[in-house]
């Protein structure tokens, strides 16, 4: 049993340690001017337009028909379910940084990494098994739409932004549809091979691609930050770290009789992740302080490196 959790806490470990290893390969890329910094702008399209959205895709056709995967419908409910929660302690939270970064503390606890992080540690856990990674992708069917459509009401007061269409039916949300359409209708195994196959290789991208742009964008914002906050880094890592995965923790061992493990565990994973990396960009596009919040991903992100092991391998032991 000590050896089973002691596999469960490793696995996840290194899941996290690639992630940070990539992202480190991009900040030293940025560093030492192998590539210049604006080149990342036009890198993050080429992840979350074309590479995310094969992704998706290929892992759904692959695998998804309505009798494999009878309570589809009930994953994007269950997002419903843990956003209106963290909504609330997003709320209560954000009293405790300082005044003047209140919006900024408050927008960057709220809108996780819900997609990239999870993907690399469930296929790490699983060894790719298309079940955690179909199940993710349901769950966070309409997350990408609903950060793109609801950031900008953190820092209303400071600049008001239309809502933009083109990036609330994002392609990771039409792909996402097509594939389930796809398999409803029953043709998937008639999508020739070779077509299959440039999905395959397009998707291999994402994680490596986004984590390197994440590495870089974070030297950027180092160079223009200068000074870090440690004191209000450090509120940051704890509540968004440690306080939100313990809630969940307890909410999910609750209610364990009504959700099966593998929801759970995606619940889980939503809550213990860093920020998502867009955070910085729309924090900037709003009005508001972007060297702040990438302080707040940075710390952050190196703490997940201990912190979502942990979490992982308690919420294991209790579930």
């Amino acid at each position: 049993m000590i050896l089973e959790k002691m596999n469960i806490f490793i696995t996840t470990f290194e899941s996290v340690a690639i992630l940070l290893g990539i992202g480190l390969v991009g900040f030293l890329i940025i560093k030492r001017k192998i590539l210049p910094g604006n080149i990342l702008s036009l890198l993050s399209p080429l992840a979350l337009d074309i590479a995310l959205p094969s992704l998706v895709f290929i892992n759904i056709i692959q695998d998804f028909t309505p009798e494999k995967y009878p309570d589809w419908w009930q994953l994007p409910l269950w997002w419903c379910f843990f956003t209106v929660i963290a909504a609330f302690l997003t709320f209560v939270f954000m009293f405790s940084s300082k005044r003047k970064y209140r919006r900024e503390f408050a927008i960057t606890l709220f809108y996780q990494n819900g997609i990239f992080f999870p993907l690399a540690i469930l296929a790490g856990m699983f060894n790719n098994n298309p079940e955690y990674l179909i199940s993710l992708f349901l769950f966070t069917i309409f997350y990408p739409a609903f950060f793109f459509s609801t950031y900008q009401f953190f820092f209303e007061k400071k600049k008001k932004m239309s809502i933009d269409l083109n990036k609330i039916f994002h392609p990771v949300l039409i792909a996402t549809i097509i594939a389930l359409a796809l398999g409803f209708i029953g043709i998937q195994s008639k999508i020739p091979d070779f077509i299959k196959s440039i999905f395959v290789y397009l998707g291999g991208m994402t994680v490596p691609l986004l984590m390197l742009i994440l590495g870089g964008n974070i030297y950027v914002d180092y160079k223009k930050q200068g000074k870090f906050d440690y004191f209000e880094i450090s509120k940051f890592v704890l509540v968004k770290n440690i306080f939100f995965p313990l809630v969940f923790i307890v909410i999910l061992i609750s209610i364990k009789s009504y959700i099966s493990y593998t929801v759970a565990l995606i619940i889980l994973l939503q809550a213990a992740v860093p920020p998502v990396t867009a955070v910085p960009l729309v924090t900037e596009r709003s009005g508001g302080n972007r060297g702040i919040v990438s302080q707040y991903m940075v710390g952050s992100f190196i703490i997940s490196l201990i912190t979502i092991p942990v979490m992982i391998a308690l919420f294991d032991n209790l579930f």
